[in-house]
């Protein structure tokens, strides 16, 4: 508070007064332990935001655990009304000292003597963009054709991309600055724009797309616009954050290990890993080139099927001539789910996944669902990692030679870890990876895998890094496999679970045979239809495609 009197606050009783006041200097000091104190304990009470409604004293003491304290600020006027005895509304606006204003609207309510925040509502100041979100953005960046099968489609593009004019940013200051400007843009871009799509902007990635996370350590971590206090998942957590959030429809995004399909399972979103190598990685800065492939985000599968059906097809694209010829065929109406995945994933993640497969069964026609092995997950994962580190550091380990505590600490880790593969090494990964392919390209000839996408919901920013470093590991058990095989792969929001943050998204993976990518959305719409329709649909035609 000012020390001058704030307009409104003779109207204040001194108590309310005096608990309002210590609240904004928590707020300030970021002091957790008071502003614990200051909201009502119990499930009942409320805090909301831009972000979204945290709902209990729990999730609010843990999404404030996040978030760190707010930039500098004054009260410059305060609404008080009594809305009963021992019940009082105050609205606040707060004026920043680096410009603009914001409002607090509070539900204060006094028992036993004090006064505690039983409901909250937080209206931000207007930003001109989130820069943990974006690096550089416009409306549009860059225009589209004016007509097209895209037209209205505005796309977050991961910051591994190039853009004629623009440098390539791979998530590190440093790098951002060291770069050259692209002379041209990467096909994977093109074929959107010719579609009729616009670029909203450019937006962050974890460092050298080595993550899958989502957090960055020199911008930020971008929200989790289905969970706030969550990580977004990575590493293409910028356009995740974009299109979760509403600031684009499309999120052109990269997957070597899950990147692509963590995300889209963090945040609800649905999330394509398209087959390797259909769409040309010309113009991608690499990761990891022998498991490195394009994908897409998007809040709903019509506009997936929009943008598969347009980026794959002849027509629609410049870049994948390559297209194996039966990305328009049907699959067959037969999924497969992999036991091993079943005893990797959080009990509550089973749980639902278990009961989406009851509901699928309830229907009449439903697809015959089989439970296979596949093999212990970390014999793919554990080559895998092998193989990637090798390639990674290939890749980027004359630029951290030359840059020396240039990245942040977990990565950083990473590439040590990378540095120490030996030729022997990579060698004999690459030796097991090929019976691993070779089994998965079997299992998929004539059915679809079926999985949930990782094993739980989102974690808490607030998680150390041994316990994220643990979901790491047990995430990419469940993601690598499709990697391995070079296979499509969809993450579908369909299942949901309890989180300390509330209920969470997490996503239904469905993997196909190579270049089925557009018959595999397909699917993926047909079991989400099956699910809205509830068990009394009329039985779905095999091979057909969703209404």
């Amino acid at each position: 508070m000012t020390a001058a009197p704030v307009p409104g606050t003779e109207e204040v009783p001194a108590d309310l007064l005096a608990a309002f006041t210590a609240y904004e200097a928590a707020l300030a000091a970021d002091d957790l332990d008071h502003l614990d104190a200051a909201f009502a304990p119990g499930a009942g009470t409320l805090r909301g935001d831009a972000a979204g409604l945290l709902v209990g004293h729990d999730a609010i003491s843990a999404f404030r655990s996040t978030r760190g304290g707010v930039p500098p600020r004054v009260i410059e006027r305060v609404e008080h009304r009594e809305l009963a005895p021992d019940v009082a509304l105050l609205v606040s606006v707060s004026r920043y000292a680096s410009g603009g204003t914001g409002l607090q609207t509070q539900v204060w309510e006094r028992a036993d003597g004090t006064w505690r925040i039983t409901a909250a509502h937080v209206t931000p100041r207007a930003q001109a963009f989130d820069r943990s979100v974006w690096r550089t953005v416009g409306d549009p960046l860059y225009q589209g054709a004016w007509e097209g099968p895209l037209v209205g489609l505005n796309v977050a593009v991961k910051d591994v991309f190039a853009l004629a004019g623009y440098r390539i940013g791979a998530g590190n200051p440093a790098f951002l600055e060291s770069a050259r400007p692209e002379t041209s843009t990467a096909p994977a871009v093109s074929d959107l724009l010719r579609g009729g799509a616009s670029l909203r902007g450019i937006a962050r990635t974890d460092e050298f797309a080595y993550s899958i996370a989502g957090d960055n350590a020199h911008y930020g971590t971008p929200p989790n616009g289905a969970l706030p206090g969550a990580l977004p998942g990575g590493s293409s957590s910028g356009p995740a954050a974009a299109v979760a959030t509403g600031q684009a429809e499309v999120g052109l995004a990269t997957d070597t290990a899950g990147s692509v399909r963590v995300p889209a399972s963090y945040q609800g979103l649905w999330g394509l890993r398209t087959t390797h190598d259909l769409v040309p990685r010309q113009g991608m800065l690499p990761l990891a080139q022998s498991f490195d492939t394009v994908g897409w985000l998007t809040r709903d599968g019509d506009t997936l099927q929009r943008v598969a059906d347009w980026c794959l097809s002849y027509d629609g694209s410049q870049s994948t001539e390559s297209v194996l010829g039966e990305s328009g065929d049907d699959l067959p109406w037969r999924l497969v789910v992999p036991v091993e995945v079943l005893d990797e994933v959080e009990p509550a993640t089973r749980a639902a996944f278990e009961t989406f497969l009851a509901a699928l069964a309830a229907h009449p026609g439903a697809p015959s669902v089989e439970r296979v092995p596949i093999g212990p997950l970390d014999d793919y994962l554990d080559p895998f990692r092998t193989v990637q580190g090798a390639e990674a550091w290939r890749n980027d380990g004359p630029w951290l030679r030359e840059h020396p505590g240039a990245v942040g600490s977990a990565v950083a880790q990473r590439f040590r870890t990378a540095a120490a593969v030996t030729a022997q090494d990579e060698a004999a990964a690459r030796k097991a990876l090929a019976p691993l392919a070779a089994r998965l390209d079997a299992l998929v000839a004539d059915a679809v895998l079926l999985l949930p996408t990782v094993p739980g919901p989102a974690p808490m920013r607030t998680r150390d890094a041994d316990a994220l470093d643990a979901v790491r590991a047990a995430t990419l058990r469940l993601t690598t496999p499709a990697a391995v095989a070079g296979l499509p792969a969809l993450s579908v929001p369909l299942l949901t679970v309890p989180s300390l943050l509330g209920p969470a998204p997490v996503g239904v993976c469905a993997v196909s045979r190579r270049g089925t990518d557009i018959a595999l959305v397909r699917l993926g719409r047909r079991l989400a239809g099956l699910l809205a329709a509830g068990p009394d649909a009329a039985a779905p035609v095999p091979g057909g495609s969703p209404a």
